[in-house]
């Protein structure tokens, strides 16, 4: 049994991660927490029976306590986790730290060096290395099922839906805020990337804008928030039908859980209500987002393989696409379809089944379980660290290289420089 305290108690704390905690009540307790949201709280205690007074109002009260578990959770917003982190390894605690590390790399840096001089376990929210589907990739292509590894070609189709709930009225709607969203949302495929090609990726080239949710597209005689609007219920980014009715977010189809990140109690009267002043009820076109909705990443690593990344919001489906070349065969598939396919040239198709391969808990494809599942072996000496910030810091610096470049027009960078740079500034 391990205890951990969750700074941070909202969807990716209190549903993702810690319901391994509920699922395996042997294994993991949660005993404190802190969110500025009362209801949120209110939730901790109900789910997970902490007392009222291990339930605290903000970061800085959790974090003013002595040590009250052998780790912490944090899952706060982007730009408050590596401070929140330094101050929770310095309480001793081992930390499941939520991506990103930090958009700002330097800071990343430091914290990567406090983490040495603690000696702590501290495993970042990576889920995707903990799915099946990755984890067979990587297997095929290190026991030479391919032959030699040329090429790795990744998509990630946000989807429409889920990129107006996340990027333009929602929490990471803007870089200045949180963080860039090739960082923010694209750091698993940068990590995911680097890990299938097994060595370090030297250079990379980005290009990409924010070219549709901004107010030139909005239709004529729309209004600046859905619940004023005559075309509520005719337009498909309408927030009214969304959150209530909608087969992706609609809390009518059991996703209530989408709607939870503006309102704790997600039913459609409290919804309906939370829209009128939310956030969340903003016209897509009339938001304050800046972030890119669409870019694409061309990247060099030694051993000459190479790599191409594209995000789009523009897809129905929201899912990841995986395409490998090797001298000797290939490798594609689609994260969630529970299949890998192999070929090898002159040889034939093989379908791998991914349902047969699995060996623990199965979210995110498999992985927010697998990564809870991976830390508590981690803690128990069970296991190594899979997603130690030793690792997955790489992904950072190419997603922070990519963004670079994308803002200087497409300008080739070299990693190797841009780390020497931002070290520089850290000292």
């Amino acid at each position: 049994m391990i205890t951990v305290a969750v700074c941070g108690c909202g969807a990716r704390g209190l549903f993702a991660y810690m319901e391994y905690a509920k699922r395996f009540p042997d294994r993991m307790k949660v005993v404190a927490g802190a969110d500025i949201i009362p209801e949120r709280l209110q939730l901790l205690r109900e789910l997970y029976g902490v007392p009222e007074e291990m339930c605290f109002d903000s970061d800085e009260a959790l974090l003013a306590q002595p040590k009250l578990a052998d780790a912490m959770l944090i899952s706060t917003m982007d730009r408050q986790h590596a401070g929140e982190a330094m101050k929770a390894l310095e309480k001793g605690y081992h930390l499941i730290l939520e991506k990103p590390i930090s958009p700002v790399l330097a800071e990343c840096l430091a914290l990567q060096e406090k983490i040495h001089e603690t000696d702590r376990f501290v495993v970042v929210g990576h889920v995707l290395r903990y799915t099946n589907f990755y984890a067979k990739a990587e297997e095929l292509i290190r026991t030479g099922a391919i032959g030699k590894l040329m090429t790795i070609a990744m998509t990630e189709n946000v989807g429409w839906w889920h990129f107006s709930h996340s990027f333009v009225r929602g929490n990471w709607r803007r870089d200045d805020e949180t963080s860039p969203m090739l960082l923010q949302k694209c750091c698993h495929d940068m990590d995911i990337m680097r890990w299938l090609a097994g060595v370090p990726c030297k250079k990379v080239q980005c290009f990409g804008t924010l070219s549709y949710f901004k107010e030139v597209n909005a239709p004529e005689g729309s209004a600046a928030r859905c619940m004023d609007c005559p075309l509520q219920d005719s337009c498909r980014f309408s927030a009214k039908t969304l959150y209530i009715s909608s087969p992706h977010l609609g809390v009518r189809h059991d996703h209530g859980g989408w709607a939870r990140v503006f309102v704790p109690d997600p039913t459609e009267e409290n919804i309906l209500e939370a829209l009128k002043t939310s956030p969340y009820g903003r016209c897509v076109f009339r938001s304050d987002n800046n972030v890119a909705d669409h870019e694409t990443v061309d990247l060099e690593f030694e051993n000459g393989i190479l790599g191409t990344f594209t995000v789009s919001a523009f897809t129905e489906r929201c899912d990841r696409t995986l395409k490998i070349t090797g001298t000797d065969g290939e490798i594609y598939g689609v994260l969630g379809e529970d299949r890998l396919h192999l070929v090898r040239f002159g040889a034939g198709e093989e379908v791998i089944d991914l349902k047969k391969v699995t060996d623990g808990p199965e979210g995110h494809g498999g992985g927010d379980m697998g990564l809870a599942d991976g830390f508590w072996r981690l803690m128990t000496g069970q296991a190594e660290e899979k997603t130690s910030v030793d690792v997955s810091i790489e992904s950072h610096v190419m997603a922070l290289a990519a963004e670079a470049s994308r803002e200087a027009g497409g300008t080739t960078v070299v990693l190797e420089d841009f780390v020497k740079q931002a070290d520089k500034g850290n000292r």
